[in-house]
């Protein structure tokens, strides 16, 4: 890429935000350019605005601290710097639905780890490998925004990050049934041990809103574009329990499964270990190189020592075997903060790049 297109990043002190920050350090094709948050941190420096709230285990970008805070309120301000923008703001549904939009309409498109508008019909909600054909549907959300450059375009809940991909590649044996138990990081919350140690020795067995997030966001995912809008699938049936537990980074999942047509062992194996998408085609800066693995070991995956698999953007998988309610049963690991929330956006945003959906301003 001649010249890196300028990126902001709204939202941009919370834990999100920052790993959106840190990720854009020498990222080959985003420049970070903008950051906004409240009204009640802009006009400090990035720095200032932080204070002592850093969550990252790698310093603050020295490119970033001294940038000056925009109000994210302020739309046509941070529009006028940037290129596109990550979103990671921390309001309600409805105000967050509000400013992407509006930041849509001011032609910056929009690229959000937020769930507010994962069921817009005519948005897409994208795992790269899995449905990066959804982003078909951008010049029909452009029709109904009246805008040229302007779309808003989201990633899936984190949680299902762990279960989705390892499905995917066996959609050809067409699963019916599925039941999942995933056991999420607490940094899934926006949170450390140290902001939260109630959570020290203690699983919490309830996330608000988080079982229906994971039993219906893969539908969509699988889903086709019809009349504009992303119609879902109708199957296969998910059901989960989602469970919080005292595990800084990584989700783990625990995943029971039938198949119309029940695969061997080794064929389910072999789709895992050699699928691969259109990041991986198009060499995307992000991409891991192979996205899903499967690990032979009986204690693997775990993780501390495999969520930051792939730079924590890949997928990794274990324990595999016949069960006796279902046809199998596994066990699969992500990086709840890398590929399920900002990893996953920037990955997003490369393909959009790559396809000519996000262009440089002046183009």
């Amino acid at each position: 890429m001649e010249q890196k297109l300028k990126v902001g990043v709204l939202g941009a002190t919370g834990m999100v935000g920052q790993r959106f920050v840190t990720l854009l350090e020498n990222h080959p094709w985003f420049e970070l350019v903008a950051v906004a948050a409240s009204p009640r941190s802009a006009g400090k420096t990035y720095e200032e605005a932080v204070g002592g709230r850093w969550k990252m285990k790698t310093p603050m970008p020295e490119a970033a601290k001294k940038l000056v805070v925009l109000n994210v309120n302020q739309v046509e301000e941070v529009a006028a710097q940037v290129d596109f923008v990550f979103s990671a703001v921390d309001m309600s549904k409805d105000e967050i639905r509000a400013i992407e939009e509006a930041y849509a309409k001011a032609e910056v498109p929009v690229v959000s780890n937020n769930s507010a508008h994962r069921w817009t019909p005519d948005v897409p909600m994208m795992v790269p490998e899995l449905n990066p054909e959804h982003a078909e549907i951008i010049p029909y959300q452009r029709k109904r925004l009246g805008t040229k450059r302007g779309f808003i375009a989201v990633k899936p809940n984190c949680s299902i990050q762990s279960y989705t991909p390892a499905l995917h590649a066996l959609r050809e044996f067409e699963p019916t049934l599925v039941g999942a138990t995933t056991y999420q990081a607490i940094s899934g919350a926006g949170k450390t041990v140290k902001d939260w140690p109630e959570m020290i020795d203690n699983v919490i067995p309830d996330i608000a809103g988080e079982e229906e997030k994971s039993e219906q966001e893969p539908l969509r995912i699988w889903g086709k574009i019809e009349d504009g809008v992303i119609k879902k699938a109708e199957g296969p049936l998910i059901t989960t329990q989602c469970i919080r537990v005292p595990v800084e980074d990584g989700h783990t999942a625990a995943v029971f499964v039938n198949f119309k047509k029940k695969p061997t062992k080794e064929e389910i194996i072999d789709r895992w270990n050699n699928f691969s998408g259109e990041p991986q085609k198009l060499n995307l800066p992000s991409a891991p190189k192979q996205f899903i693995r499967y690990m032979e070991e009986d204690n693997r995956p775990q993780v501390h020592l495999d969520r930051d698999y792939e730079h924590g953007m890949g997928i990794s998988l274990g324990r595999l075997r016949e069960d006796t309610a279902f046809d199998y049963k596994f066990v699969g690991l992500s990086h709840n903060t890398l590929r399920g929330a900002a990893g996953g956006a920037v990955l997003s945003a490369e393909l959009l790049t790559a396809k000519g959906y996000i262009t440089p301003k002046n183009a």
